[in-house]
């Protein structure tokens, strides 16, 4: 029976793809979201939250011709057949938001808003299936002066959570750029989908593969280190060089390396101008290049994109899963997306915004020691010497909370020696002890475990530490709060 009983438990596991988070890093992250929100509310930002369940379609991540949506968004049904998903951005729910409220929101709609987002794709080191993001969006405006503001709130957002200037830049282009390149090398047509997505994601590679590892890939393939093979676009050799010349673009600023893309593809007019006037328009409000920079190789992996993108990179070193010394990389990205509204109103809406990736960003502040022990003040723990006065123990932790201390009282059912070490492994700086002795003589004693510990080095027989109580004292009931602050007082 015991047997059958034991195989049916299930298995303490976490499922794959997550992971639990524990309290120091809570708390770190709490700090880490509120300074990026003070960068945001200074832009004039208002919050919104949106669901984390929308219906599949408002996502746009389905397909048409399938009963069920793809693999990349976690979906069911409803009672009423209609299929809804986990958010797998924060971009898409803002769009459905902002088209369902359109006539009672400001124009342009400027807002933040930060949350858990899921993706159903295969997990690996460091990629999990629900990660946090922040974004700010601005929405209904063409003016590049938006997009270059979004830029500017990037910049300002890594500052002030510590990542030195010289330590970042944030890369932009212009997705309507790298529509002419498509054009320049010849694949326009329905039929060039495929191979034009392999170009893109070349082009994309370049900061991890070099010119060559991109020469590759717009060729014949490439196999990697692993000996995994991707095929290759195929071009033609003449169509290579247009691609590589394109990336090996070079000026003393945005705007000639700009001049020098339309040399080479004659890129919409368009393109070049709005690129330019949001280069321009960072460099005027103290934003030079080596913080906003115009980057070729920008690209940028979602299909809603419709003009400039942008990238937050962070330039330092740091180590893989495998030791490896690795330039850390992005830590966010965004750009204009003019369609994603348009989808439900059926006119053009224009918007642009940026999202952090706040795991990431954290992995890095934790890489560069600017992520500091939140570990909050471990909590006072008044011990129970008797359980029939339960009141009174309360009594003591309720005038500790009132003056603004963490405590609590042992809830367990343990002796004296156990709630000692239990006190001990919360960390707790001092506990409250009264028995029948100390009652009668309206006393109470407080404990310093910290000072304690460092007296209990010095001290050698049992009879000695009897004798000696280190760190303990003995004081009048109604001076309790005031001898715990003193201690408390002595670590803070």
């Amino acid at each position: 029976m015991s047997k059958t009983l034991k195989s049916e438990r299930p298995k303490a596991r976490v499922a794959k793809g997550f992971r639990d988070v524990e309290a120091s890093e809570i708390r770190a992250l709490k700090k880490m979201l509120q300074t990026i929100e003070q960068v945001y509310e200074s832009y004039g930002f208002d919050p919104v939250e949106t669901p984390t369940i929308e219906y599949t379609d408002a996502l746009g991540k389905f397909l048409p011709d399938q009963d069920r949506p793809n693999e990349g968004v976690f979906s069911f049904q409803d009672e009423d057949d209609q299929w809804l998903s986990l958010r797998y951005d924060l971009t898409a729910p803002l769009a459905r938001y902002v088209a369902e409220h359109y006539d009672s929101l400001p124009k342009p709609y400027r807002s933040y808003r930060s949350g858990w987002v899921y993706r159903n794709e295969k997990p690996g080191p460091g990629r999990f299936r629900q990660f946090m993001q922040f974004d700010a969006d601005t929405v209904g405006t063409s003016n590049p002066a938006a997009d270059a503001e979004i830029c500017m709130l990037a910049a300002d957002t890594l500052e002030a959570l510590g990542i030195p200037r010289g330590s970042y830049v944030i890369r932009v282009n212009n997705r309507k750029i790298l529509d002419g390149v498509m054009e320049a090398v010849g694949l326009t047509g329905i039929e060039d989908s495929g191979r034009r997505l392999t170009v893109l994601r070349a082009i994309d590679k370049l900061d991890k593969i070099g010119l060559d590892g991109v020469k590759d890939l717009l060729t014949s393939g490439r196999t990697d280190a692993s000996g995994d093979v991707t095929k290759g676009a195929g071009l033609i050799e003449d169509n290579v060089t247009i691609v590589l010349a394109y990336l090996q673009i070079v000026g003393k600023d945005g705007a000639e390396k700009l001049a020098k893309v339309n040399d080479l593809i004659g890129s919409e007019d368009l393109a070049i101008s709005e690129t330019v006037q949001l280069l321009l328009h960072c460099k005027d409000a103290g934003y030079e290049q080596d913080r906003i920079t115009f980057d070729p190789s920008v690209v940028r992996g979602l299909e809603y994109y419709t003009g400039p993108v942008f990238e937050a990179e962070l330039l330092f070193d740091a180590r893989n899963e495998e030791g490896e010394v690795t330039r850390f990389g992005s830590v966010g990205g965004g750009g204009r997306y003019d369609g994603l509204v348009e989808r439900f109103r059926g006119e053009k809406v224009p918007a642009t915004g940026f999202s952090i990736g706040v795991s990431r960003l954290y992995a890095a502040l934790k890489h560069l020691g600017k992520i500091e022990d939140q570990g909050a003040a471990a909590p006072v723990v008044v011990l129970v010497m008797d359980k029939e006065r339960m009141g009174d123990y309360q009594a003591m932790v309720t005038e500790l909370r009132q003056a603004g201390l963490r405590a609590e009282m042992y809830l367990g059912t343990s002796g004296m020696k156990a709630q000692m070490k239990y006190a001990d492994r919360r960390g707790s700086p001092c506990v409250i002890i009264q028995g029948g002795d100390e009652l009668a003589r309206g006393e109470v004693q407080v404990k310093d475990l910290v000072a304690g510990a460092e007296a209990a080095k010095a001290i050698e027989g049992r009879d000695e530490w009897r004798e000696a109580r280190p760190a303990q004292v003995t004081v009048k009931r109604d001076a309790l709060v005031a001898a715990v602050q003193e201690i408390l007082a002595r670590y803070s």
